[in-house]
């Protein structure tokens, strides 16, 4: 897992990448959060998770090998932006943030995004004595 710096002329850069599987896990409307999980497996005992909240727009795949967040351009952000029906004076308080994979792509329209890192559990509820940290994480 690495996280990269954007670049300040506007084009698009990788900002998060991982070569872990990640699933589709969790969707709250509630909260706005969604959850993309990488499960332990043979080479990671740990869980990797990435957690979108004040999600306004998305667009998934159900699965996402060797994953990639990154920014996009102005115009293609502001097209995004657009059809979420977001109010322009919230906007620049939004991430668009775009998920590219060996098995698909898709878009997040967000307040924040967080790489959490901790629990063995997957498929039960979160266990909260199990330590989770942010190992890296981005704000709009």
């Amino acid at each position: 897992m690495t996280a990269r710096p954007s670049t300040a002329d506007g084009n698009a850069s990788v900002l998060f990448a991982s070569e872990r599987s990640f699933r589709v896990w969790r969707y709250g409307s509630g909260h706005s959060q969604l959850l993309l999980r990488a499960a332990p497996d043979a080479a990671h005992t740990m869980r990797l998770d990435l957690l979108f909240e004040g999600v306004d727009a998305m667009q998934l795949v159900t699965r996402y090998e060797a994953l990639e967040l990154h920014t996009f351009d102005e115009e293609e952000s502001g097209r995004i932006l657009e059809r979420s029906g977001v109010p322009a004076r919230w906007r620049s308080d939004r991430l668009v943030l775009g998920l590219r994979s060996r098995s698909g792509t898709g878009y997040v329209q967000c307040q924040k995004v967080s790489a959490l890192l901790g629990g063995t559990n997957v498929l039960g509820p979160d266990d909260p004595a199990e330590p989770v940290d942010v190992v890296w994480s981005l704000r709009g």
